[in-house]
């Protein structure tokens, strides 16, 4: 046994001196690494960004970029996602294959793709809701390829501080949620709520946005709101037990489908008594969140208080003038009054059907 591995030593030593005989400028323990073909099929969106608003229709663009070299593939899938805001989860929006499609939950019925090309995966979107809001994925498997793509669906819309008759710091967040329902609204995201911030929203009084964190904007610093040797920014008490904590909320809307308008009455009227004038006039009481989009997207200005569903009395200012709001344009609070008084008017919603 031993005389053999003599010779394999022998021989091995002989193969090195011949092959530095033959190639004297090869260096020794070079390693050679050998690249592969980049991938053959990817997935690209020629925006990262589109912005639409409740009840209108928008795309997201999504476009295959596949290898020529790749045989044709029917069972091509393309699947769209909507990202939760901590990418924790992804909820099914559209899948398809050659000629199977499906649509998932609130969205069924109302996404297909656009198909310009066999290689367009655009997703189309239509009767936007609040809730479509947010970041959506598209991606596409081609047998052993696949490419994804992101792509933000913005809403023009506005955002507004909230909290109800039972007064400040009184919402856990999930009646938080509720709360900006009932007032046809939802729950503000940390990006919306920083580009209200940008906008001149200033609020001292911290509440809830949609990833569960507690934050509230300041423009102008001041002792009882973080200190006036502060900068402006949005402050944040980071995230909060949902069921424990208590603060207000931000809410978000966005443009309606119907009228909003004060209801001209020969007398004021106690709550009761408003929301029946709102029926008898073929229509219902308005809500905190159309009294906010009427006021910020339509331009809607009436220096009358009236009631609002949730038993809160406001009026919206979009030209201050005396005794209506002089030093700025805003949606005036008068709080939440006895609903027995008869000191106010009312603001009425006719939705479109």
């Amino acid at each position: 046994m031993i005389p053999a591995l003599i010779c394999a030593v022998i021989s091995l030593a002989a193969a090195a001196t011949d092959l530095d005989a033959l190639y004297p400028e090869l260096e020794h323990s070079r390693t050679i690494y050998v690249q592969e073909n980049g991938p053959r099929l990817s997935v690209a969106s020629v925006q990262s960004q589109v912005s639409s608003r409740r009840g209108g229709n928008v795309t997201l663009p999504c476009h295959i970029v596949r290898d020529g070299s790749l045989a044709p593939n029917r069972k091509m899938r393309i699947k769209w996602t909507k990202l939760t805001e901590d990418y924790l989860k992804e909820v099914d929006v559209f899948v398809a294959m050659d000629y199977h499609k499906r649509s998932y939950g609130r969205f069924h019925g109302r996404v297909h793709l656009l198909g310009s090309s066999p290689l367009d995966a655009s997703l189309v979107v239509t009767e936007i809701t609040l809730e479509d809001y947010g970041k959506y994925k598209c991606e596409v498997i081609d047998g052993l390829e696949d490419g994804t793509a992101v792509v933000s669906l913005e809403l023009e819309g506005i955002v507004f501080p909230y909290f109800p008759r039972l007064g400040r710091y009184n919402l856990n967040f999930f009646e938080a949620e509720r709360a900006c329902r009932e007032q046809d609204a939802v729950v503000a995201s940390a990006d919306q709520l920083y580009d209200a911030w940008r906008g001149k929203l200033d609020w001292c009084n911290a509440g809830w946005v949609s990833d569960g964190t507690v934050q509230y904007p300041i423009t102008n610093p001041r002792e009882p709101c973080g200190g006036k040797n502060t900068v402006p920014g949005v402050r944040t008490y980071g995230l909060r037990d949902k069921d424990k904590n208590h603060y207000d909320v931000f809410c978000f809307t966005s443009h309606y489908k119907g009228r909003f308008y004060y209801l001209v009455h020969p007398s004021k009227l106690t709550y009761d008594e408003a929301v029946s004038a709102c029926v008898s006039d073929g229509s219902q009481i308005a809500k905190v969140g159309q009294m906010y989009a009427a006021w910020k997207l339509l331009g809607y200005d009436r220096c009358d208080a009236g009631w609002l569903a949730d038993g809160s009395v406001r009026y919206p200012i979009t030209t201050p003038r005396r005794r209506c709001s002089p030093t700025e344009a805003a949606v005036r609070f008068n709080g939440f009054p006895d609903k027995k008084h008869k000191l106010y008017g009312v603001y009425c919603y006719k939705g479109q059907h």
